[in-house]
């Protein structure tokens, strides 16, 4: 099993690969909504079909991770998303930006909040960094899925909702990752149900039996 991780340090250091190109960090912070916009850039031909999130509020899986998360508390969803986040989504954005650390530090924070080693000011300007990347990363699909994703995994020290955009921008990386972006959606969709089904067990592994002050959660949708 999975343990949570409420209590304790988190320790999130990137796997160092060799540098290929360094990606710039300016430009203005990215928010912390779900962003339903279409890429643009590399791949011009797919930019009108390509979608920035993969699965739906009406897919099983996400209704079954709401159900979940709706018995946990807020320390505990947090701690698996930037677990989760950690293990399968920050190497997809670091196989193509090994010199871009903003998404692993804004995990970093995260932990350190997780840890009651900081305040949720002190870990902000990460996670907004981690935006950012995702931001300057238009163009690379698989990349710009996966630092939203990790994006989203941290912003769940802020409100327990950003774990769903986890699976949301995951679903997302996963299937391009797997299958190409020039695949086609019924082939992205099926990954990304799979991807969702990870998700859900992995969730399953890490929630607290009969967890005292579950956290309020109004999804909004």
């Amino acid at each position: 099993m999975i343990a949570p991780r409420p209590r304790g340090r988190i320790l999130l250091a990137p796997t160092r690969i060799p540098c290929r190109r360094l990606v710039g960090a300016s430009g203005r912070a990215h928010g912390l909504q779900l962003v339903a916009d279409s890429p643009a850039g590399r791949e011009p031909d797919l930019a009108k079909t390509l979608r920035k999130t993969l699965l739906s509020v009406d897919s099983p899986e996400i209704v079954a991770l709401m159900r979940i998360m709706e018995t946990q508390s807020k320390a505990t969803v947090a701690a698996w998303a930037v677990t989760y986040a950690q293990d399968h989504y920050l190497p997809l954005y670091g196989a193509t930006r090994p010199c871009d650390t903003r998404p692993a530090a804004a995990l970093a924070a995260a932990g350190r909040w997780l840890a009651g080693e900081v305040k949720l000011p002190q870990a902000k300007p990460a996670i907004l960094a981690c935006h950012q990347a995702a931001r300057d990363a238009e163009g690379d699909p698989v990349a710009q899925a996966a630092a939203r994703a990790v994006g989203q995994a941290a912003s769940s020290i802020h409100s327990l909702t950003h774990a769903l955009g986890l699976a949301f921008y995951g679903a997302a990386a996963v299937a391009y990752a797997t299958a190409g972006v020039a695949a086609d959606a019924a082939t992205h969709a099926t990954i990304a149900s799979k991807e969702g089904a990870r998700l859900v067990a992995s969730l399953q592994q890490a929630a607290v039996p009969n967890e005292q002050n579950p956290a309020r959660v109004n999804w909004n949708c």
